[in-house]
């Protein structure tokens, strides 16, 4: 063999290696990818789909979404007034109108007998509930 067939042997069998490891290289993204669950339907909703809520305790309010959709908000500490007859949510949005995490919620609760005085609820979390959960809620704290 001389000079130039062995290049192209060397070229070749680089070119043979590459596509191995394009190979191997896909073929772990595909099994990583694979080994992801399965992406769930996105949490996020409009502002204005925001229907009714409940609070059960002074730290948990769980909310309706449109007709059928759930969720539980729960604070990061204690939510003042959130019990009190004739409380009301206050919220303020900044920027895009949707909601997608706890993240997204500038929260008050205001009371009709205190006047305008509104007091911040900070939202630790908020978990969108499966129906079997939403049917789970004691009816006097389902929105």
């Amino acid at each position: 063999m001389h000079s130039g067939g062995a290049a192209q042997m060397r070229e070749m069998n680089m070119r043979r290696m590459i596509v191995s490891l394009t190979a191997v290289a896909i073929g772990l993204g595909c099994g990583s990818a694979m080994a992801q669950p399965a992406a769930q339907h996105s949490s996020c909703f409009f502002a204005n789909q925001f229907s009714d809520w409940r609070a059960p305790d002074d730290k948990t309010i769980y909310i309706r979404v449109g007709v059928t959709r759930y969720f539980r908000l729960d604070m990061e500490g204690i939510c003042y007034r959130l019990k009190s007859p004739g409380s009301h949510l206050v919220m303020n949005i900044h920027g895009p109108d949707t909601i997608c995490s706890a993240l997204d919620w500038d929260l008050k609760v205001g009371d009709s007998g205190m006047g305008n005085i509104s007091t911040p609820c900070i939202v630790k979390t908020m978990t969108e509930l499966s129906p079997a959960e939403a049917d789970a809620i004691p009816k006097k704290f389902k929105p």
